[in-house]
């Protein structure tokens, strides 16, 4: 069975991830490159593991949150959609059971929150932890006077943890953002999809989902 640590390495997959984030760069959006999807590998592993499921979920859960983004090298719009297709064709390939495959590609094709819905555990895990990368270090743009909107709220955040607290039953993001950087009411303004989506996706993780800012619970 193929694990994570054949997909990070596999050289086809990685030029896809690559070619992806470069067509992001051209449209002016955040870092979504080797460093974003390695993040949220970490995390769904991280959020699987502490709720005890099994190893084999650890290990598609960590192939879904790797290629999740891929589907960006044909076009943002749609990008969760695309990339689950493209994903089918990539893991088929290399020989992947049908089931695994068919539970990789759903996760993928439910993570964006124009469509996303946490359809199953490997989903929520996915879902919980892209939406929740949100660091400086994403900002391409260093000239603070052009900032837009996305630039300000990502460059303000200071710090961003995730942890599963309170016996297993909620699921906490912590930010500490810099207020004369951008605002609190500007978070919600552009990632208040995001964080009810990721509500509902701590709910099929028989979770809570509590946003911290500033030591200060606002979710």
């Amino acid at each position: 069975m193929i694990r994570f640590s054949d997909v990070k390495k596999n050289e086809t997959i990685r030029a896809y991830i690559k070619k992806a984030d470069e067509a992001l760069i051209a449209m002016g959006y955040t870092e979504h490159s080797f460093a974003h999807v390695s993040r949220v590998a970490k995390i769904s592993k991280y959020i699987l593991e502490t709720l005890n499921y099994p190893e084999r979920d650890i290990e598609l859960v960590q192939i879904a949150s790797f290629m999740h983004d891929i589907g960006n090298v044909i076009n943002r719009k749609d990008h969760a959609q695309s990339g689950a297709v493209m994903a089918f064709r990539l893991l088929d390939q290399l020989g992947v059971e049908p089931e695994d495959n068919a539970t990789i590609i759903s996760a993928i094709g439910n993570h964006d929150e124009a469509t996303a819905v946490p359809v199953n555990h490997i989903a929520a895990a996915l879902i919980l932890a892209d939406k929740t990368d949100v660091r400086r270090s994403r900002v391409r743009n260093r000239d603070l006077a052009t900032f837009d909107i996305h630039d300000r709220v990502n460059y303000a955040v200071e710090d961003s943890t995730v942890k599963i607290i309170n016996d297993k039953t909620i699921f906490q993001l912590s930010l500490t953002i810099d207020t004369s950087i951008s605002p609190v009411i500007d978070y919600f303004e552009i990632f208040l999809d995001r964080m009810l989506l990721c509500t509902k996706a701590s709910k099929k993780l028989d979770m809570t989902f509590e946003l911290m800012i500033n030591n200060q619970k606002v979710l």
